[in-house]
């Protein structure tokens, strides 16, 4: 029997547009902790000096920048220039009740709102998106899920990495910020029903990637508060690192290999520091001191649009804007990658507490299937003849199950909307243009299809007048013939959406070299998810910030001409 749908108002498919995977999981208490130690190398980037001199300057203090400066202090004066705010003291970034407020507000607001933390966008493919702008970047407004990368990522990444340097950098993120979640109902429930539908074997709790069932790591102790990729400046030298927060990087500065500035230039061109605006429009002057670096952390929209307004780029899209070429480099902002999302959302016949990411089925058909499940308001219409109005909100409890897939192969473009960094560039995905990644997702929304006829699933069927227990979804249900290809392939295509794992723009071999390092420019390197051209493993940022501690790892050892230098 085709299974039943409910209406809701049009506030309510709003809501659950922003709302359909990342849930709040529990109601975590509103007091705050004592101000965590890095603060005290924080400061408004107007209280910087108009010209200062650093070993490294990092522009983004986002999920790989934080431990990338942490390392990197050890040894050296280190600048991190932040755009945003910081996260203690907002509610809303500290507990997970706060996820959905975040992108509501992101969205509500002006995207090129300072205080902000989450700066929103929509792709040209229509799709709504959103970016990471706080100290701790992405990290500090996601669902918490951390997972270790795929083997198969270490391969086809295009860098020769050290793997046991890998694992001790994961470990040493693991250490501050990573926490074993408590199942409760729904998430209990999915992993069942993920077992029944063959996702095997069970994997039990681990933070390594493993085909089968697993719960993981989670960066929301048992409390519900956030920890982030900033927690890790708590390994910083503090007397080596200064934040700026609210510093709007305008551009590179760079120099030729005939100018005084840059005289041992092995590439015609050499970075010598940043320019950068704070909150009251003064410009200030970021340099190098010698042997030292730039390095972008941007992330996979902000590294290329930095490039390409530094002058960086393609020779003819940089003439068109007037932007004065400083190396032609024809592949920045190009190979874009994102994850797509499809799923499906019930209205449960029992209550459920909140709950994000916490079990994962990796299948071995190229998709992943996760869960979450929240408590969110129903807003009514204000007049109705048949309920009486209230000032009291109805609260619906709601669960979803979703399909991501794994390693698009469908590539996308960056391109520039202004010459204002503050303004988001213009995106394009171009989600499923490529067979490959259809064929995942097909493969993926069938196996939701399995979960669903589950037993673990029957408990939160409704019974119809006739007797017969379904399901009753809030949204797009699944189509009625999942053997039909054609049908499952529009689904997809009509459902799309992100689950905000987007990367690339600068990747390995076409914009950087396998030591990350900007192919062309000296004292230039990026260090973050625009360098792959596949996203690691089921969630990113585990992977993310093991790439900030091992680059700076890396780095040091490089600088220093020793192979077993430690920290």
């Amino acid at each position: 029997m085709e299974a039943s749908s409910i209406t809701v108002s049009l506030q309510f498919l709003l809501l659950l547009f922003f709302t359909t995977i990342f849930f709040p999981s529990s109601f975590a208490s509103q007091q705050q902790d004592k101000p965590p130690s890095y603060l005290k190398m924080v400061a408004n980037a107007s209280e910087f000096p108009l010209e200062d001199y650093y070993d490294y300057i990092i522009v983004g203090g986002g999920t790989a920048g934080c431990p990338l400066a942490a390392t990197l202090s050890q040894s050296h004066r280190v600048l991190i220039l932040e755009r945003g705010g910081v996260i203690h003291g907002k509610l809303n970034l500290m507990n997970q009740e706060g996820f959905l407020n975040t992108l509501l507000s992101a969205t509500a607001n002006n995207a090129n709102n300072e205080d902000s933390p989450a700066q929103s966008f929509v792709s040209e493919d229509g799709v709504l998106n959103a970016r990471g702008r706080v100290l701790g970047g992405s990290s500090a407004i996601n669902a918490g899920f951390y997972s270790r990368a795929d083997c198969e990522f270490f391969t086809k990444s295009g860098l020769n990495w050290d793997l046991k340097l890998v694992n001790e950098s994961y470990e040493w993120v693991e250490r501050e910020i990573v926490f074993r979640p408590d199942l409760k109902t729904w998430q209990s429930a999915v992993r069942d029903g993920l077992l029944e539908a063959g996702v095997g074997p069970y994997n039990g709790f681990t933070l390594d990637h493993a085909t089968g069932t697993k719960i993981g790591g989670s960066t929301f102790d048992s409390q519900g508060k956030r920890h982030s990729s900033a927690d890790l400046l708590r390994y910083a030298r503090h007397s080596n690192l200064r934040i700026a927060v609210y510093a709007s990087v305008e551009r590179l500065l760079l120099a030729s290999s005939s100018s005084s500035f840059a005289p041992n230039s092995a590439t015609g061109s050499s970075v010598i520091g940043v320019l950068y605006r704070d909150q009251n429009g003064r410009y200030h002057h970021a340099m190098l001191k010698d042997f030292g670096e730039v390095i972008l952390s941007a992330g996979a929209i902000g590294s290329p649009q930095l490039l390409l307004l530094s002058g960086i780029g393609p020779r003819p899209y940089l003439s068109s804007w007037g932007i004065p070429v400083a190396h032609h480099l024809p592949y920045v902002g190009h190979f874009l990658y994102d994850n797509p999302r499809n799923g499906i959302t019930i209205l449960p016949s029992v209550p459920l507490e909140h709950s994000l990411i916490q079990v994962v089925g990796i299948t071995n058909s190229g998709a992943y299937i996760e869960a979450a499940s929240n408590v969110v308001p129903f807003l009514s219409p204000p007049q109705t003849a048949f309920i009486r109005s209230s000032a009291s909100p109805l609260y619906l409890t709601v669960g979803t199950l979703i399909s991501k897939i794994s390693g698009p192969v469908s590539a996308g473009f960056l391109r520039l909307a202004s010459t204002d960094v503050r303004f988001n560039p213009i995106v394009r995905f171009n989600y499923f243009s490529n067979g490959v990644d259809v064929e995942k997702c097909v493969n993926g929304t069938r196996k939701l299809g399995d979960v669903l006829r589950s037993r673990a699933m029957n408990d939160f069927k409704f019974r119809n007048w006739l007797g017969v227990r379904d399901f009753r979804f809030i949204g797009p249900a699944l189509p009625n013939d999942q053997t039909d290809y054609a049908e499952m392939a529009d689904f997809c295509k009509r459902t799309v959406s992100t689950i905000w794992h987007y990367h690339g723009g600068c990747v390995v071999g076409r914009v950087v070299n396998r030591h990350l390092k900007v192919i062309g420019i000296d004292s230039l390197r990026i260090v973050d998810g625009s360098v792959f051209s596949v996203s690691p493993g089921t969630n990113p940022q585990a992977t993310l910030m093991m790439l900030g501690r091992y680059f700076g790892l890396k780095i040091i050892r490089e600088r220093e001409g020793k192979g077993t230098h430690e920290l």
